[in-house]
């Protein structure tokens, strides 16, 4: 099977127990998240919620920049990290500001896999072009910037503001592991035992879809992607080398000689893509059409390509598969995961 196989969304060739194993994780993740409908003006929730939450205060939580001590539960959060704002929301905590990293076409800057929404828009800020002054006229008494740079004039502006959780101890430069995140944000949001479930349910999600297929462990692959400004590859400090990793797969050893420990991509010139070749080839553009990766001469000659065994994503998958959330990767992981049984089939 020549050429690149390009998925952009939902797909209907499902196995029907990869299906119906991640069918009922979704539905522990949802059911375990607080309900938006319960919200009050950016509160977190009422009833037993409500006063869970407000019994995890004091909450301390271990920085880059030292320890942050969250007083009682914030009214107004501004979330500015790297799907920082999704996890609020799946936390049942509303941001009155929130970044959008991706360019979703929903305004308020979430996927189609969020189950609790806002009832009211937040304020959209500027991603690496933030201002601060928008930041301040929200007031917030919390800010999220968990996954982000880890820039320390950012973080001190920020804190200048409001109490600021800014990225995990050696998680600059966009580092903070999805793991990580969720805990800093679930514990900033007195929620540290529905973060740990959302956890254990993401767990769950990737092993049974490993223990189906058993044949993936130890099969190489590469995650690339192409921007205008050239191609790259994830390295292992990326989460969507983490997501394949979860399966089974291993980095292309090729790759992970070019990444250092605080880089999570590494560029690729033109005459190196033949370094992109794995048993599992997965690319994605950045704010360029598909077709500038699926029908370029060089990727066309990768021998992943040629022989089928690569997948060209786009649109809301492509999204998901790089948010990192624990939502996201289960929406990501039901699309991609019969895909990839077919792509890399014996």
């Amino acid at each position: 099977m020549n050429g690149s196989r390009q998925l952009a969304g939902p797909h209907a060739r499902r196995s029907a127990s990869v299906g119906i194993a991640l069918a009922a994780t979704a539905a522990l993740l949802l059911s375990g998240c607080a309900d938006s409908s319960a919200q009050d003006d950016g509160e977190a929730g009422g009833g037993e919620e409500a006063e869970d939450a407000a019994g995890a205060y004091p909450a301390s939580i271990e920085t880059e920049f030292g320890e942050v001590t969250i007083e009682q539960a914030p009214e107004r959060v501004v979330a500015l990290g790297w799907g920082d704002a999704e996890l609020a929301l799946d936390l049942g905590v509303e941001p009155v500001g929130a970044s959008d990293w991706l360019g979703f076409e929903d305004p308020e800057g979430i996927g189609p896999w969020v189950e609790n929404t806002y009832t009211e828009s937040p304020e959209m800020l500027g991603t690496l072009e933030l201002s601060y002054e928008a930041v301040a006229a929200l007031e917030p008494d919390l800010i999220l910037d968990v996954r982000s740079s880890g820039d320390q004039e950012r973080y001190d502006r920020l804190s200048s503001i409001a109490p600021t959780v800014g990225v995990a101890p050696e998680g600059a430069n966009y580092l903070t592991e999805p793991e990580e995140q969720v805990r800093m944000i679930a514990a900033a949001l007195g929620q540290p035992e529905a973060g740990e479930e959302m956890l254990a349910e993401q767990e769950e999600a990737f092993a049974a879809v490993a223990q189906e297929n058993p044949d993936w462990e130890g099969q190489s692959m590469t995650v690339a992607t192409r921007t205008a400004e050239g191609w790259g590859a994830y390295t292992e400090a990326d989460g969507r080398v983490g997501f394949l990793e979860n399966l089974g797969f291993e980095q292309n050893p090729e790759i992970a000689e070019l990444g250092g420990e605080d880089e999570f991509s590494v560029n690729i010139s033109d005459e190196q893509l033949e370094l992109l070749d794995a048993d599992l080839l997965v690319g994605f553009p950045i704010f360029i059409e598909e077709s500038e990766i699926t029908e370029d001469e060089g990727w066309m000659s990768i021998p992943a390509v040629q022989d089928g065994r690569d997948l060209v994503i786009t649109g809301d998958l492509a999204n998901a598969f790089s948010l990192g959330t624990p939502e996201a990767q289960i929406y990501a992981l039901e699309e991609l995961a019969p895909e990839i049984e077919e792509t890399v089939a014996p």
